[in-house]
């Protein structure tokens, strides 16, 4: 039998010995502790989340609390903060920030099949919308677009309006309408065990704001006590009316010192008659707070939205000498110039490790 690795303390006045209950406290607290201190900073010790407690075949009904569009102002997209309520299902106290939650739409595909489950990202803190764990939320954009050729066999001519199903379904709902989901999913993007023995750096463009939006309330505002870390979230857009939930985390920024929200405007003028940036660009114009950040083992950092959005970043922290801590390089690339690699270099021949933490589609 191994050796037990903590002394109990001396047993209070009062007490013939330590109860089952405090001596299991006790030895679960002490473990915490001495994980905490022999994980080393640059590999954060992550939760172990719940997933697929609802499976595709068996979903369970949700019902809708609200739906209200989330934009900045008026806008050439459509997206909404949909809360939902999970009560008496499995899903009920039961998903972690940074997870996702399935949807099924009602009906059936071109080929007569009932639709298969989409995944949303949850976008409340582990409390819910509500603070007891049984609401969530996410952050649907309807997607309507021309038909374009998929596959060698669809005709060029085609182009017909596309309706895309299970957002449009979602931004579809009013309040009690019921929904169909699955759930949880995802083990990866989430908040480390030990939220203060990091800082942390939010990177999105679009939709992948609505993990962020629940990380920084749970960070900030969570009843066990606010998280005095640095945190920057970076945000990238097309346009200003397109940014999601800035009311909030203009807010937050203004509450909390330690929060700091920055913008990427990329098809609009700058005040100063300059052209727009893309969100990587940020790094580079903040270079004076973000480097130092970036620099430290302690900081991490999460990506999520657009499909590629992770390859200006590698360029950008390649640019400013830190790119060590977040990614790794193949040989093949690396006798290149940064400024030289192409999106295919980099896809095939950069990993990002356990401190750049990815969720791109």
């Amino acid at each position: 039998m191994n050796k037990c690795l903590w002394e109990l303390p001396p047993v209070p006045v009062g007490f013939a010995k330590w109860d089952y209950q405090t001596v299991y406290s006790l030895v679960s607290f002490r473990y915490s502790e001495s994980m905490s201190a022999q994980t080393t900073t640059s590999t954060p010790l992550m939760p172990e989340a719940k997933m697929n407690l609802v499976k595709p075949k068996a979903p369970v009904t949700g019902r809708v609390v609200t739906n209200d569009i989330c934009l900045k102002s008026k806008s050439n997209c459509w997206v909404r903060h949909t809360a939902i309520d999970v009560s008496g299902t499995p899903l009920e106290g039961n998903f972690l920030v940074g997870q996702s939650f399935g949807v099924i739409a009602p009906g059936e595909d071109e080929n007569g099949k009932p639709h298969k489950v989409r995944l949303y990202s949850i976008a409340c803190p582990s409390w819910g919308e509500d603070g007891a764990g049984k609401v969530l939320s996410t952050t649907p954009k309807r997607l309507l677009d021309e038909r374009k050729p998929q596959k060698a066999v669809d005709d060029p001519e085609d182009h017909r309006l596309f309706v895309g199903v299970c957002s449009n379904y979602l931004c579809d709902l009013r309040p009690g309408d019921e929904v169909q989901i699955t759930g949880p999913n995802g083990k990866r993007f989430l908040i480390p065990v030990n939220p203060a023995d990091h800082d942390y750096v939010f990177v999105a463009t679009g939709t992948g704001i609505a993990p962020f939006r629940g990380m920084v309330l749970e960070l900030l505002e969570n009843p066990a006590g606010k998280c005095e870390r640095q945190i920057h979230l970076l945000m990238g857009s097309p346009y200003t009316s397109d940014l999601l939930y800035d009311d909030l985390f203009t807010e937050m920024a203004r509450k909390h010192d330690n929060f700091h929200y920055h913008t990427a405007i990329s098809r609009e003028r700058r005040p100063d008659g300059s052209r727009g940036i893309y969100v990587d660009r940020i790094f580079i114009e903040e270079a004076e707070r973000l480097q130092p950040l970036l620099a430290d083992s302690q900081t991490i950092v999460y990506v999520c939205g657009l499909l590629g959005m992770q390859y200006g970043i590698y360029k950008a922290f390649s640019e400013l000498g830190v790119g060590d801590g977040y990614f790794t390089v193949k040989d093949d690339l690396a006798g290149i110039p940064h400024a030289e690699w192409s999106s295919d270099q980099m896809k095939k021949s950069i990993r990002a490790t356990p401190r750049c933490i990815l969720e791109v589609y």
